[in-house]
């Protein structure tokens, strides 16, 4: 194993981001879990991404979750399970990603660039699984069998590394003493993106974040109009970015520096693809992306 940067680390998890993130915004989402009798856009998002999980309580996935609202994950788990089996709804969204990059790649779901890079981010996401400890969300997607046709490979691969690095995330949230509306405050207060949206996709009311900026007032984290973080909430959030960097390393040993380089080389291309191949990315999000992804490769 070769040593790899958490500069380099982040890149290749960027790079790859955009064909995880799509299961997300794509319609072929909602008209899989339509199928299984699953209406609601909430239960969607929650049962999907916790089904690995099993037939599990609420406070699982509010806990995994971390940033949620607890009260709009009780709202549908575990009421999810019984309209389909967390089995079923597992292969509904793999459905979902196959649909999806069929749309997006066509005859190159199974071409060489997605062939190769399938196999570099599934050698990363197989070194992660030799190291699940403290990463549950992580863990519980690296239960299943692998897929086996390439595209759904990379993609799976990288919901591993994806999970895999947000663990970690979560875990140095923690350590700061922050709880989940916290962590959003302080990310919409970097300025990336606005309070409104978070506030409104994780189902805070506005007197709950207006309580949440003031307890990170008096902490010192944001300035005085707790529009943005102070010079202690900046360096405290960095040192959290920079942590979890470090943190997402180890996976990429496996492929090395070169590997990593190789596989943003590949990724990059199928990823602006995702992002404008109609599968219902924001427009904002979607230029956010492919300047990132132009910028990083």
């Amino acid at each position: 194993m070769t040593t790899v940067s958490p500069h380099s680390a982040h890149l290749t998890f960027r790079a790859l981001e955009p064909i995880h993130g799509m299961i997300y915004f794509t319609p072929h989402g909602p008209d899989a879990y339509r199928e299984l009798g699953i209406t609601d856009p909430r239960m969607m998002y929650f049962a999907a991404r916790s089904a690995a999980f099993g037939q599990v309580p609420a406070e699982v996935t509010i806990a995994t979750f971390f940033n949620f609202n607890p009260a709009a994950v009780r709202a549908v788990i575990p009421a999810a399970w019984e309209i389909a089996s967390p089995a079923d709804i597992f292969r509904a969204r793999l459905r979902a990603v196959d649909r999806s990059l069929r749309q997006v790649w066509g005859d190159d779901i199974s071409g060489p660039e997605v062939r190769a890079a399938a196999e570099l981010a599934r050698r990363a996401a197989e070194r992660a699984c030799e190291r699940p400890q403290g990463r549950p969300l992580f863990a519980a997607h690296a239960a299943p069998p692998w897929p086996d046709e390439p595209h759904l490979v990379l993609w799976h691969a990288q919901t591993l590394l994806r999970e895999y690095r947000g663990d970690g995330h979560v875990a140095l949230l923690l350590t700061e003493g922050l709880d989940g509306i916290e962590a959003l405050i302080t990310h919409s207060a970097t300025g990336q993106i606005s309070p409104e949206v978070l506030r409104a996709s994780r189902s805070w009311s506005e007197a709950e974040w207006a309580d949440g900026v003031r307890r990170l007032r008096e902490r010192g984290w944001l300035t005085d109009d707790g529009a943005v973080l102070s010079e202690q909430g900046s360096e405290r959030r960095g040192a959290i970015e920079s942590r979890t960097d470090e943190l997402s390393v180890y996976p990429y040993e496996a492929i090395g520096e070169a590997g990593c380089a190789r596989l943003r080389a590949l990724a990059a291309p199928l990823a602006i693809r995702v992002t404008e191949g109609d599968l219902g990315f924001p427009h904002t999000l979607s230029a956010r992306y492919r300047q990132a992804l132009e910028t990083d490769v």
